[in-house]
């Protein structure tokens, strides 16, 4: 090799070694642009997850039972009660989990679903719309599937109330909403031997608020309406930025007017502190 070929072989030595630095540099620039954009990216994801989590969650489980095999007919309110609830709920914020026509193991599974999604400081609302039976001075909401023949059968085929709210307050549910329309005649009565009218006095665990359609012991006639009487007024009445203590005590006094005292709602109170039906 001259040395001119020897000159000419260093200067592309040279030559490449630069453009293979460039490149180098190149894609180290690129890759500390990606990893500054990515940490940017998980430190936005971080903040807003930690900002949903932080958030008191607002739920509500809706369920309208109408079709029970054993009424000699349908009840058309309960769903349309629960249809209209759930509409009227999710507009003012609340994420709403509703089902029509519940069997025993479609309602557990509901209760269910709504623990998974209860978070502390969480407002949670209850619904039940259909038939409600009394046994052992507990109520009972009773599924679409439920086979009663006498009184000790509510135990075993029904859902008490007040076990549903002990299982809210145990997952750390700041404020417990409950309305419970089924103090109605219910077809399974005239095969118990005991009075069973109506529902029992059902008690409030802490921080809670429960609207039933009747007085304890006494039942209320469906109306010809779409809605039941209870689920009409109390969305008449309902106002968002209301607390919710004054709706429901609304709800009562306008159903007792309207009815002459025939049908008189009862709200039970334990809540603490001013809660509202908005966001």
């Amino acid at each position: 090799m001259n040395v001119r070929q020897l000159g000419i072989s260093r200067r592309s030595v040279a030559l490449v070694a630069g453009l293979l630095g460039m490149v180098s540099l190149a894609i180290g620039a690129h890759a500390a642009l990606n990893k500054r954009a990515l940490d940017a990216a998980k430190a936005i994801g971080t903040e807003q997850a930690g900002d949903v989590a932080g958030k008191p969650a607002r739920l509500a489980l809706i369920i309208g039972n109408g079709n029970y095999p054993d009424a000699s007919a349908p009840l058309a309110q309960p769903i349309n009660d629960a249809r209209a609830l759930t509409a009227t709920l999710r507009r003012s914020g609340f994420d709403v989990d509703v089902v029509e026509d519940a069997s025993k193991d479609d309602m557990h599974r509901a209760v269910e679903r709504l623990k998974s999604r209860i978070n502390r400081d969480a407002v949670v609302m209850l619904f039940f719309g259909g038939y409600g039976v009394q046994a052992g001075r507990e109520s009972f909401m009773v599924p679409v599937d439920a086979r009663i023949w006498k009184e000790s059968d509510v135990k075993r085929e029904g859902i008490s109330v007040e076990s549903v709210l002990e299982e809210i307050r145990e997952r750390g549910a700041r404020a417990k909403l409950v309305v419970i329309d089924a103090s109605r005649r219910n077809p399974y009565e005239r095969r118990f031997r005991s009075f069973s009218h109506g529902l029992a006095p059902i008690s409030a665990p802490d921080n809670a608020l429960i609207l039933t359609s009747a007085t304890p012991g006494k039942v209320a006639d469906d109306s010809k309406g779409a809605n039941s009487v209870l689920v009409s007024e109390l969305l008449n009445n309902f106002n968002s930025q209301a607390g919710v203590e004054s709706v429901f005590n609304k709800t009562r006094v306008s159903i007792s007017r309207a009815s002459d005292g025939e049908q008189v709602p009862t709200v039970s109170s334990t809540l603490i502190e001013e809660v509202s039906l908005g966001g």
